[in-house]
């Protein structure tokens, strides 16, 4: 009979992660195993307080899930039996690791993809902070990390980007303000980023007042984070965003986000697999989800003092697929 495991576990970030609602010193994430006789599987979530989330409530959430895993549980019925989110995502690694356990097929063929999943370029972030020090550490970061995105916050963004396009003049650069701009700001600032070269912003506006967006043509491709959750909300993003970031806890796990990625592409959208910081064990279904993506953002690891062990293997800003110590 299956039995259900819940722990909470806090992993350092190096320095302070600063975006436009606030700064983190550490990763505070939750870990769902899910053992049955000599296989266990494990999968990991960060509780979100912009979603309501709290370590508390997630750890809750998935502990009162312990009879239906008892009594079977499964991928598909997870759906239906916990909403979307964070505890939902933990559980539903869990049970995709433990199924790959059982049956000796990895997750990435259960997942249907074409082949075996291929090492993948990741952004590298940059936390909002002074022109100078954004500048500073594009100028360190950029010889191993090609790709980087600079977290912004509104006011003085335009000579952070400038800053850092000078120290890194090779860098591909994606901005993403975490809902703090205004429309008159984006309509400011994204004609000054399309010249510096920038590829993306990422949710300019808050989520509730996004339909300001509907008619505005932007010179810079647009995302969604905050804006977008799951299948459903895409018909609304419409005519507001040409880029969709899916993350494995908003959209309640790889199940859910396979079929998100599916129905986003056939809509049009360009894909973004995103995460928030933690450790490799939360990348490791993320990596098979963005095979294919237009841009990966699976940084978390490379953010944090010290990652679980084993880990995922990174070779600057190369980032491999998971090994079957780790997840799948």
């Amino acid at each position: 009979m299956p039995g259900l495991t819940v722990r909470r576990e806090r992993f350092p970030i190096r320095g302070t992660f600063r975006i436009s609602r606030g700064a983190r010193t550490a990763a505070e994430v939750i870990v769902a195993e899910v053992a049955d006789g000599s296989v266990t599987g494990r999968g990991e979530c960060v509780p979100y307080a912009r979603y309501g989330e709290s370590v508390e409530g997630t750890a809750a959430a998935l502990e009162a899930m312990a009879g239906a895993v008892a009594a079977g549980l499964d991928r598909d019925s997870l759906r239906t039996a916990m909403p979307p989110g964070a505890a939902r995502n933990a559980l539903d690694a869990a049970l995709w690791d433990l199924e790959a356990g059982r049956t000796g097929v990895p997750a990435w063929r259960a997942a249907g993809l074409a082949g075996s999943p291929q090492p993948l370029v990741t952004c590298f972030t940059l936390s909002v902070d002074t022109p100078g020090a954004m500048a500073a550490a594009a100028r360190a970061a950029a010889p191993r990390h090609p790709l980087l995105k600079m977290k912004l916050t509104g006011a003085g963004d335009l000579d952070r980007v400038a800053a850092v396009r000078a120290a890194a003049p090779a860098a591909r650069l994606l901005v993403d303000a975490n809902e703090g701009w205004t429309l008159d700001q984006l309509r400011t600032f994204a004609p000054a980023f399309a010249d510096l070269g920038v590829e993306m912003i990422e949710q300019p506006l808050p989520a509730d007042a996004d339909e300001a967006l509907r008619g505005y043509d932007s010179p810079v491709p647009l995302g969604a984070d905050e804006s977008c959750h799951g299948t459903e909300g895409l018909d609304r993003l419409r005519g507001l965003y040409r880029v969709v970031n899916i993350k494995l806890d908003k959209t309640g796990g790889l199940t859910e986000a396979l079929a998100m990625k599916r129905a986003a592409e056939a809509a049009g959208f360009d894909v973004m697999v995103g995460c928030m910081v933690a450790t490799s064990l939360a990348m490791a279904p993320a990596v098979l989800l963005a095979q294919g993506a237009r841009y990966v953002d699976l940084d978390g690891p490379l953010l944090l003092a010290q990652d679980r062990s084993p880990g995922l293997r990174y070779d600057g800003a190369i980032v491999h697929p998971p090994e079957p110590a780790l997840w799948g």
